[in-house]
């Protein structure tokens, strides 16, 4: 597919479009605002070639294409987010011209709007924790004890990898729970996959919380106290992020 689309970064409010100005989009072409309804949406011009529905189905299955062009979404919201509240887009929302972006900010206007107010001064932090594979139960040399001996040996992994599991996800419980009781709002996404995480370990939390801009430190602070409270998991502490997990994103920005 030949022609230019529209691929929308996120949705702000009382944004000037000259602080626009040095930010670089998907594909790498400079941002720009398309306005309406009192809303604002920061976007790119794109190569349907690359970025329209037939090829983005294709890339979509390129994990180090995902990686770069998702990198590349998320800092135009994060740079948005430091200018005023913010809505970042689903990534791969492509509109075919700036009238159909403007047709979607009136037309969801309430919705992005209750967002907005929703997140603005708000920052979210992301928490992981993993837990180390239980040590192996000792295999004893083969032929050693027949059959029956075999499978007691296989239960005693069993078991030791079941009761590792339930102490790693107590310890997820009992800090998702805290953590969520000192924040705005929280979020239990599931565990990312070993290829998006990056660790062996098992992934037991993948948490995000939403706090007050001007309490990030006090929480960053919290997380990097309880860690040693759970021995049995490592915590990582992410962020902080554009309010990805509290805007709801996905849902408003579907379509073409």
């Amino acid at each position: 597919m030949s022609g230019h689309g529209i691929w929308v970064h996120a949705i702000s409010r009382g944004l000037p479009a000259d602080r626009l100005a040095g930010i670089v989009g998907v594909g790498g072409a400079p941002v720009r605002a398309v306005g309406a309804a009192g809303l604002v949406a920061v976007v790119a011009t794109v190569e349907l070639a690359e970025y329209g529905e037939e090829a983005l189905r294709r890339n979509l299955e390129n994990l180090g294409w995902v990686t770069a062009v998702a990198r590349a979404h998320h800092l135009v919201a994060d740079a948005v987010a430091r200018l005023g509240p913010v809505v970042p887009a689903r990534l791969a929302t492509v509109h075919l011209d700036d009238a159909r972006v403007a047709a979607l900010l009136t037309e969801q206007h309430d919705d992005l709007s209750a967002a907005l107010d929703r997140v603005e001064g708000r920052i979210e932090w992301g928490v992981k924790a993993y837990a180390a594979p239980p040590p192996s139960v000792p295999a004893e040399p083969t032929g050693s004890g027949g059959g029956r001996a075999y499978l007691m040996r296989k239960r005693a992994r069993m078991t030791a990898t079941e009761t590792a599991e339930r102490a790693a996800a107590a310890d997820a419980d009992r800090l998702h729970a805290v953590l969520a009781g000192r924040s705005l709002e929280s979020r239990r996404h599931p565990p990312q996959d070993g290829r998006l995480s990056g660790r062996p370990e098992w992934m037991v939390l993948n948490g995000a919380y939403l706090v007050d801009a001007d309490r990030v430190d006090e929480f960053a602070d919290l997380v990097q106290e309880l860690a040693p409270r759970h021995p049995g998991i490592t915590v990582e502490l992410t962020g902080p992020w554009p309010p990805y997990s509290f805007t709801a994103a996905d849902e408003r920005t579907v379509g073409r």
